[in-house]
């Protein structure tokens, strides 16, 4: 038996890009913090991120059921935003295997394998050639 102290907590793990995101789920009100801080601000208002985020517990209608803390690091807000709602989806499909299905079918539990290709030599970027001279 669980003693009255005791949380519950979910939790998964995110990446997209260079970012990483650790993601726990605790049953509450529905507030999201992202190191430290609220999440609207740490995604700078940005409705597109927020709604990124979010998009699993939108899905599966519990929006505010959980409240979600996050550490996010690396990469840039896209790539952060991307780690959560992965993160996300993995936390609730360990809360109850029923969501995979919901959520598999949206595409959220895919993880994004399109990473920066590396700059090859002699080359100005990953494939871009200085300017050919024929002379």
């Amino acid at each position: 038996m669980l003693s009255q102290n005791t949380r519950v907590t979910y939790s998964g793990t995110g990446r997209r890009k260079t970012s990483i995101a650790r993601v726990r789920l605790i049953p509450g009100s529905g507030k999201l913090i992202i190191n430290g801080l609220p999440g609207e601000s740490y995604l700078q208002f940005s409705p597109n991120y927020l709604r990124i985020s979010c998009a699993p517990l939108k899905i599966l209608g519990l929006n505010k059921e959980y409240d979600i803390y996050v550490k996010a690091e690396g990469g840039g807000l896209t790539g952060q935003a991307d780690a959560i709602r992965l993160g996300l989806a993995r936390a609730l499909c360990t809360i109850n295997p029923e969501n995979r299905i919901a959520l598999k079918s949206e595409g959220l539990l895919t993880r994004d394998a399109r990473i920066k290709e590396r700059k090859k030599y002699g080359l100005r970027k990953a494939r871009k050639a200085p300017q050919y001279s024929k002379r």
